[in-house]
């Protein structure tokens, strides 16, 4: 078993996460799928204290849009978001882990948001296969680590 990882780096201090998803109306699986993200996280000795739905609904225009890619628009809307960073410090989360891909700039602005490391799914299976994760650090992120030193 190999601890969760966020930036290449070994993130022991993540054992408390929360689970989010953001799935189409017509997908009727998605309580299936959270459930085996559930398994992959304990399976990697973290605590899923608390799962979150954002569902993207079916509107005039909407139905073309349905299985398209995340985009800024459509990731968690502002009421969503304000529960999650409710939960986030009432439970002293330590990370929040979503079964979507994201670009790099969606998980700055969620991590800036939340005040917390953001992981999708496809860190978590890096972390089980050991590979470092390729994910770009949120803005302000690393800080306290020693600078690299050159060799002359």
């Amino acid at each position: 078993m190999h601890p969760l990882t966020w930036d290449a780096v070994p993130v022991t201090a993540i054992r408390s996460v929360i689970l989010v998803g953001l799935f189409s109306a017509k997908e009727r699986d998605h309580q299936s799928r959270l459930d085996a993200l559930q398994a992959r996280v304990i399976a990697l000795g973290g605590q899923v204290l608390d799962r979150f739905v954002q569902r993207r609904s079916v509107s005039d225009g909407g139905v073309r849009l349905m299985s398209a890619p995340l985009s800024r628009r459509f990731l968690i809307r502002p009421g969503k978001l304000a529960e999650i960073a409710a939960t986030c410090a009432s439970k002293n989360i330590d990370a929040v882990v979503f079964i979507n891909d994201l670009s790099d700039y969606q998980r700055r602005w969620l991590a800036d948001r939340l005040e917390r490391p953001v992981l999708t799914q496809a860190d978590l299976d890096r972390s089980a296969r050991g590979l470092p994760t390729p994910s770009r650090s949120p803005h302000g992120a690393g800080r306290g680590r020693e600078p690299r030193r050159r060799h002359r």
